[in-house]
């Protein structure tokens, strides 16, 4: 395949823009060499870069994109709504439709309020807690990557420079799956945890009990339970983990797939402490979300027609479905060039994700890249195997064949080492935990 066009762009765009990219798992040092540096166009589950290259995605624009590419309906009704205006001096009509729809489908919550992404969500969710505690530790869960890029979360990360020693001292951590640890948490810190965040599931299902346990944990304590569903939200089930594992937490966020890759996220929860951010009454004085570009009409638009697509469509079901059968044939390939314990694949079918190992049977970022490499060689780019509603029979048919010549590539690298089979610098992990 022909780079060259891409490769162009991409250095220009990295002398105007910090990293090349505006979110880091996009960055040019999270992909091969060989790869396309940037996008021109996609249609369903296909994309296209700037010398034509066509490639069948997964990752979907960070799992956002969960009907497809320019999906039809949402872009008519994006394109009617933009004939209204876009923004104005007060709420449009469209905000009231959004917030019906939406919590017509996440039942737990009472009140919504919408945001452009989950970071800022997440940090008024926190906010929020704070305020109606009136405590200051905030407690994450340590294997979740990202909650926010805010400080009270990415102190606790490798990319930690510009944050004050404070803030550090003022986040704690628990483990998935661990209920004990978080208990811990609360008798080492009495009245002072305002808050648990977590996805509730990720690449494991969430030990029975463990989910309730938290609940009960934090109405004893009088903390506030917060579930990040920013991945989770509209794949694992219409109404979310919360609604499929039967657990309602006190605030929850959304986004990414609820609007189909359109800036849209939500903040939603029980109104006691939704309305501690709405000046209606004197202690309602926390400054929660005011963006100018909160209600954008286009972001409600395509969430209101992407959410009646939920209801009417089996998109979950699809998405089950091709993700079961992707995984079934991945673990069969892997399985066939005898590399099931180098070549690994974790999460639910809506959520894959896989892993590299190297001779040493440890992670490897050389392997990953290699893998990359030559997937995309065969026209498909998978950072991770997270499918859409638009991934059909075919697509997910082509993309096993690029794993099948991909796996025997491996194999080769782990005969007679990587570097001579890997074009360019291995890629990097965005940031360590610590």
């Amino acid at each position: 395949m022909d780079f060259t066009r891409s490769r162009q762009a991409e250095a220009r765009l990295r002398q105007l823009v910090p990293g090349g990219s505006h979110t880091y798992a996009k960055g040019r040092d999270q992909f091969p060499h060989e790869s396309p540096g940037v996008i021109v166009r996609g249609s369903g589950c296909h994309a296209w870069d700037a010398d034509g290259n066509e490639f069948i995605e997964y990752g979907m624009g960070l799992r956002a994109v969960t009907l497809g590419h320019a999906y039809p309906a949402v872009v008519e009704a994006v394109r009617a709504s933009l004939t209204l205006g876009t923004n104005f001096s007060r709420p449009s009509l469209m905000e009231l439709e959004c917030a019906e729809s939406f919590l017509s489908v996440v039942t737990g919550a009472e009140m919504v309020k919408f945001t452009k992404d989950g970071s800022t969500a997440d940090s008024a969710a926190l906010k929020l807690a704070r305020k109606h505690t009136g405590r200051d530790l905030v407690a994450i869960c340590a294997e979740h990557p990202f909650l926010s890029y805010d400080d009270w979360f990415i102190c606790t990360t490798t990319m930690d420079g510009g944050i004050p020693e404070v803030e550090r001292s003022l986040t704690v951590r628990f483990g998935y799956n661990d209920l004990d640890s978080a208990a811990r948490l609360f008798a080492e810190h009495p009245g002072r945890i305002a808050a648990l965040f977590l996805e509730p599931a990720r690449t494991v299902e969430p030990a029975p009990g463990f989910l309730q346990g938290l609940r009960d944990l934090c109405t004893k304590h009088g903390a506030v339970l917060v579930f990040d569903e920013m991945i989770t939200g509209f794949r694992w089930h219409l109404g979310g983990a919360q609604a499929r594992y039967g657990v309602t937490p006190d605030l929850s966020t959304f986004g990414k797939a609820m609007a189909n890759g359109f800036a849209l996220s939500a903040l939603c929860g029980n109104r006691e402490l939704m309305r501690l951010g709405s000046r209606e009454r004197p202690e309602d004085d926390v400054f929660l979300l005011s963006t100018t570009h909160g209600a954008e009409t286009t972001g409600l638009a395509a969430a209101i027609k992407t959410m009646a697509i939920y209801r009417s469509e089996p998109v979950i079901e699809h998405l089950h479905r091709q993700g079961t059968a992707l995984a079934n044939g991945f673990r069969e390939l892997t399985a066939r060039h005898g590399l099931s314990d180098f070549v690994t694949l974790s999460g639910p079918p809506p959520n894959l994700l896989f892993g590299t190992l190297g001779p040493d049977k440890r992670p490897s970022q050389a392997f990953r890249t290699l893998f990359l490499q030559e997937t995309i060689r065969r026209g498909v780019i998978m950072p991770s195997l997270v499918v859409s509603y638009s991934h059909q029979d075919e697509d997910v048919e082509k993309t096993l064949s690029a794993v099948d010549g991909a796996l025997a590539v491996y194999a080769r690298a782990l005969e007679q080492g990587v570097e001579g089979l890997l074009v360019g610098p291995p890629s990097r992990t965005v940031f360590d935990r610590r």
